[in-house]
């Protein structure tokens, strides 16, 4: 359509479509935001966007033409096996009528291929003998048109007649098709039955030696269970039978100390069967616990005065440090001061520097219509 339109049409919607683009690109670059950032990103999703939008299309496009071209394929397939079941049908249809009614010994020459064998039989003296190159009977005459159509009759009613034993040899052997085939059906069916059968005794056989074994399976372990609980309870009850009768209940004073083998002045202590201390055992643990204590307190003492001495140190070296840090503010305060009458003299020589250049130097000002002339293109 826009190629159909007129040189000037066509000229004005190009400069129309130039100053669309040259505005657009103008926003763009004379856009502070994008300027100073450096990156639109308005546009870099804009084209994000537009690039997926691109791509679903020509997905969608290519499936679109993958299925048109499956569809042409099937149409094409199809259109193929409908023209050659056209073709069988008409080399059938030809096959027959060439078998009804193109015969060779139907021929005018069957009797010199096939020994008059099918041949009508031609008397010499009858007009209907005679052949074309006699002269003597033209065809469209109407000689002998009696027996021609008579003979033609016969013809077409042997043809029919070959034709329905034909149709009904061929409908028998139909049926005897069918009735094979469904006996073959039966017997297969029959097959599957008897197949079904006796995978079904099978599995119900495996079933039932699965199930015994199991029993007995479950059987020998409880056994083997019940045997493991007599043996554990007849354990347990020598052992309570044992710690009952034993030293350790009866709590008999001299299980404990009982002399070793080598020597009767160190007895031997059973940890097994010891019932406690002694008094003078128990007293001598005491005392040496009081000692531990009195050595712990010395000690917590001298640890007291280390800790205290120490204090004292850090004391002094905080008043050291506040003395150093009250110094180095004073001198931080003159060092501002220094600064700022430093500063002030360079603010009065700046502004006496300023003065000289609006009221001396820079006499002629720029006016606004100045400025508007910079930055009017993109390009």
């Amino acid at each position: 359509m826009y190629l159909n339109a007129p040189l000037e049409t066509r000229a004005l919607q190009a400069v129309e479509r130039r100053r669309a683009a040259e505005s657009e690109r103008q926003k763009r670059i004379f856009n502070t935001r994008n300027r100073v950032i450096g990156l639109d990103v308005h546009t870099l999703e804009r084209q994000v966007a537009e690039r997926r939008e691109r791509e679903e299309m020509e997905r969608q496009w290519d499936a679109a033409h993958d299925k048109l071209h499956v569809s042409i394929d099937r149409m094409v397939l199809e259109q193929q096996r409908e023209d050659e079941q056209r073709r069988r049908e008409l080399l059938d249809e030809l096959v027959q009528y060439r078998a009804l009614y193109q015969r060779a010994e139907d021929s005018r020459d069957a009797d010199i291929n096939y020994k008059r064998q099918g041949a009508l039989e031609l008397n010499v003296s009858s007009p209907e003998s005679l052949g074309p190159s006699s002269m003597q009977v033209f065809q469209g005459e109407g000689v002998g048109e009696h027996e021609r159509k008579r003979a033609q009759m016969e013809v077409n009613e042997r043809t029919l007649r070959a034709q329905r034993e034909e149709q009904k040899r061929q409908e028998k052997e139909h049926k005897h098709k069918e009735l094979l085939r469904g006996k073959e059906v039966v017997q297969q069916d029959l097959r599957a039955v008897h197949l079904d059968a006796l995978e079904e005794e099978c599995k119900r056989a495996a079933c039932i030696t699965l199930k015994s074994y199991n029993q007995a399976q479950a059987h020998e372990r409880w056994e083997r269970e019940r045997q493991e609980r007599l043996r554990q309870e007849g354990e347990e009850m020598a052992e309570v039978l044992h710690m009952v009768t034993s030293d350790l209940l009866t709590e008999c004073p001299e299980a404990a100390e009982r002399e070793s083998e080598g020597s009767a002045e160190d007895p031997r202590v059973l940890p097994d069967r010891w019932k406690g201390m002694s008094l003078p055992q128990l007293s001598a643990i005491y005392r040496q616990r009081e000692e531990q204590r009195a050595e712990r307190e010395i000690q917590r003492q001298l640890v007291r005065q280390r800790e205290l001495a120490w204090g004292l140190q850090q004391l002094q070296q905080a008043r050291q440090q506040v003395e150093e840090e009250r110094s180095m503010r004073e001198l931080e305060r003159e060092r501002r001061v220094q600064l700022d009458k430093y500063n002030q003299q360079l603010a009065q020589e700046q502004q006496i520097h300023q003065q000289y250049l609006n009221k001396q130097l820079y006499t002629n000002r720029p006016t606004a219509h100045y400025f508007t002339q910079f930055n009017t293109s993109s390009r």
